[in-house]
């Protein structure tokens, strides 16, 4: 079953609180997911950042929006319980709770105004995403537009720009040592299907063997069983092949197979990588989502 939106959750977590007691969140998330019959693997879903699940951050925003309409309450850190307007809700036996429902309590049309939507906007109101959801949908949006246009950029560059960019990357992902070695080791060798050799760590205990195409056309098996003739014959384990095009599917089948560990990184995934590594691109603005420090109030 699809991990219910957060309006979604509304009645149902109000329906879990209706015996007065107080619950942890935590317990709530749990209940939540049984009772929409999530499997393990829906349960484990993360949000894009990999900070919180989805129920549980939906459920959490579910507990916010009806506890600002006074209808729960927070009575400890991460506890909550139903108020007596929740209980009169629930005596109406609605048959949903969503924002729409709410906007009935001035507390929450406050909140909804400072939030920004003074009027009940179907499209805010109706949107089943959370804040964090909502942000981090963007901000995935913002990035493959980035990176569709940093991989033309890069196919547009000349060879030996390519090649330190390729050695800029990997210093910012941590290998090569020096700026200085790096360069000297990349882009030197052009031995049998090999473009550079460069440090897997700063100290230099072992090494990477790497190819690097600025191609339009797929990379297919072959080029990749060439790159690895030339790894053993380098007695090398290790090895990178990027390219700004794509690899073929026999390409992926076939270094699933083999001894040495061959990561390839086509054009997308050297885009993300750029955008990850601040390679290529600059910050133009960032946004600060701050939480209570709850541990800050203990001692009140």
């Amino acid at each position: 079953m699809p991990i219910p939106d957060y309006q979604s959750i509304m009645l149902p977590l109000l329906k879990l609180l209706s015996n007065k007691e107080e619950r942890s969140l935590k317990d709530c998330v749990s209940e939540i997911a049984k009772s929409f019959k999530l499997s393990e693997h829906e349960k484990g879903q993360l949000l894009p950042s990999g900070g919180q699940t989805v129920i549980h951050n939906r459920t959490a925003w579910a507990k916010t929006y009806l506890a600002k309409a006074g209808l729960l309450t927070s009575t400890r850190r991460g506890f909550l319980q139903i108020s007596g307007d929740g209980q009169k809700v629930l005596g109406e036996q609605p048959a949903k709770i969503d924002q729409k429902f709410l906007l009935r309590f001035p507390s929450f049309v406050e909140f909804s105004s400072k939030s920004g939507s003074l009027e009940p906007d179907p499209i805010v109101v109706d949107n089943p995403e959370t804040p964090e959801e909502q942000i981090e949908g963007a901000h995935g949006q913002l990035n493959s537009a980035l990176a569709t246009e940093i991989l033309a950029k890069v196919k547009s560059c000349t060879p030996s720009f390519f090649e330190r960019l390729v050695v800029d990357l990997l210093l910012k992902m941590g290998y090569g040592g020096s700026r200085i070695d790096a360069g000297k080791a990349l882009g030197q060798s052009g031995d049998e299907g090999i473009d550079g050799v460069i440090s897997e760590d700063k100290l230099g205990l072992d090494n990477l063997y790497i190819q690097a195409k600025r191609w339009d056309n797929p990379v297919g098996r072959p080029e990749i069983q060439k790159f690895v003739g030339a790894l053993t014959g380098q007695r090398s384990k290790k090895g990178i092949f990027i390219t700004t095009s794509t690899f073929s599917k026999d390409a992926h089948e076939y270094v699933k197979k083999i001894d040495p560990k061959v990561v390839l990184i086509d054009g997308s995934m050297l885009a993300s990588l750029m955008i990850e590594n601040n390679v290529g691109v600059s910050i133009l603005s960032t946004f600060d989502v701050k939480k209570m420090d709850s541990d800050y109030f203990l001692g009140e």
